[in-house]
């Protein structure tokens, strides 16, 4: 993979072209493949070897894709977790990958050094942007490592990242994916469908750990030597507007949630998004109000709505340039195949919903650590979701909804039931349910119905002292944007909780 996305680039010529900007600063393609080299060269003189899974806490910024490529480079395996969570998470995740080596960033620290504590595991610690006991600085390890090396020996039937998805139980699993499939999607979706250019400018709203940006935002840039634009502090509607228009961002990827939020900027009919000749859009399917309110504003940036899965690493399911069609996922991207399906796994008649099974060779042997899962969802050659699906007689996919409860808001899984536990904690919760309700503008947020404790009176205080209590517990993403007050539950025969009930 690192010979595919970055050496090659060198090799022809474009060694001092630009590959990443972060504001003013920019790196050349050769610049990266030295950094990446020195990473490589520090990890493999700490014995960090083939198969080993080092694991990146890093906001986007050159750390994170120097850090991505030395990985790779070294024969070690990425895992890309959210530097922006809790103490409790960073220790979920070095348990769970079981890490010889953490490359993070400073702010990370305060959560990260008493996760580190119990788990002695992980032995080699690089943190950029600060000292800490018993780690080294990112700046100083790359300085005192060599610039040239031989990329280790992998083939692309080799162990090269872990994906991670949302499980039911809400702790994410890791999807683990061989070298060949980063490629393979890479040259089915980036260049066949999006037939993206060395002349693109790249930007993205979701952060470089997810596998979707990951891709749109590092990967596909390399593959084509284009310009990957990367900005470390949280996206909002005026830095996605400031950035596109500074770097003359041609290809965007978005989220239906951002794009609702830059619609809805009052700076929006001023905004300057004429270099945008695409922007990308998935997570969860877009509304199509929201597709004509863009169109109307930026009618030459095409929305190309699309859906992908850690499982397949991306979009497998996308709308064509020139072919967009409001409130349908698109079509089967060339290299795989798709078909709607019954309970039992019978092809379902176009225009009936069913599960949604998809096959092609980016497909991740397993997740990690989950037998159970990877049998129920990597049947033989397919990729079963859970996801529920239509096929109309054109061969255009929509999206119908989970066939869970798991909740999607902002593009990332929500686990009700970890929601629900965090809240069972707070002295005023008697019990809870949460579930997932339209906003307004089509897009999924969690609502919490709580039952309070005789001790405690319904109030709009209470209610956002209780928002607070997850955000400050929880991923900040995951607490409940409505609080409703109930007397009690709708429980069926057996005690469970009627959630179609609830709205």
């Amino acid at each position: 993979m690192a010979d595919y996305f970055l050496d090659a680039r060198v090799r022809e010529g474009k060694g001092a072209r630009t590959a990443v900007r972060v504001g003013d600063a920019a790196w050349t393609y050769r610049e990266v493949q030295s950094m990446a080299n020195r990473l490589s060269h520090a990890l493999r003189d700490r014995e960090i070897d083939f198969e080993d899974r080092v694991l990146m806490l890093l906001p986007d910024g050159i750390e994170f894709v120097a850090t991505w490529f030395g990985i790779l480079k070294s024969g070690a395996v990425f895992c890309m977790g959210n530097p922006l969570v809790t103490q409790d998470d960073f220790e979920y995740l070095l348990g769970y990958t079981r890490a010889r080596a953490v490359v993070a960033h400073a702010s990370t620290l305060d959560r990260l050094l008493p996760a580190l504590a119990k788990h002695p595991r992980c032995r080699v610690r690089i943190i950029v942007g600060a000292d800490a006991e018993r780690c080294e600085r990112w700046e100083g390890v790359l300085a005192a490592a060599s610039d040239t090396t031989d990329n280790a020996d992998t083939s692309s039937d080799d162990y090269a990242g872990w994906l991670f998805t949302s499980g039911t139980s809400g702790k994410p699993k890791g999807a683990v994916h061989f070298h060949h499939d980063f490629p393979f999607n890479t040259e089915c979706y980036a260049k066949r469908v999006l037939q993206l250019r060395e002349d693109d400018v790249f930007l993205s709203v979701s952060r470089l750990f997810f596998g979707y940006a990951t891709g749109t935002n590092l990967m596909f840039p390399f593959a084509v030597g284009g310009t990957a634009v990367l900005f470390p502090d949280k996206p909002t509607p005026e830095r996605m507007f400031a950035e596109c228009e500074k770097h003359k961002v041609t290809v965007l990827t978005n989220v239906p949630a951002m794009i609702r939020q830059m619609l809805d900027a009052p700076v929006a009919a001023q905004a300057d998004l004429s270099s945008v000749r695409m922007c990308l859009s998935a997570g969860e399917a877009l509304p199509p109000d929201l597709y004509a309110r863009w169109h109307s504003i930026w009618p030459k940036a095409e929305i190309l709505d699309g859906i992908g899965s850690a499982e397949l690493f991306h979009i497998y399911i996308t709308n064509y340039p020139g072919e967009s069609r409001p409130g349908m996922l698109g079509r089967i991207v060339p290299g795989y195949e798709a078909k709607v399906c019954g309970p039992d796994g019978d092809l379902m008649p176009d225009g009936e919903i069913g599960r949604l099974w998809v096959k092609g060779d980016s497909a991740a042997l397993c997740y990690f650590g989950d037998h159970e899962k990877s049998k129920a969802t990597l049947r033989g050659d397919w990729v079963v979701s859970a996801d529920l699906f239509r096929r109309d007689a054109e061969g255009f996919f929509s999206y119908a909804g989970r066939a869970d409860d798991m909740l999607k808001v902002r593009g990332v899984f929500v686990s009700p039931l970890e929601v629900e536990d965090c809240l069972a904690t707070h002295p005023a919760v008697r019990e809870c349910a949460v579930i997932g309700v339209d906003d307004g503008s089509g897009l999924v947020i969690p609502k919490a119905h709580i039952v309070l404790r005789e001790t405690h009176r319904a109030s709009d205080a209470l209610a956002s002292e209780l928002q607070n209590f997850v955000r400050e517990r929880l991923a900040k993403y995951k607490y409940p944007r409505i609080v409703a007050f109930a007397e009690s539950l709708p429980r069926n025969d057996r005690g469970k909780i009627l959630r179609r009930e609830l709205q």
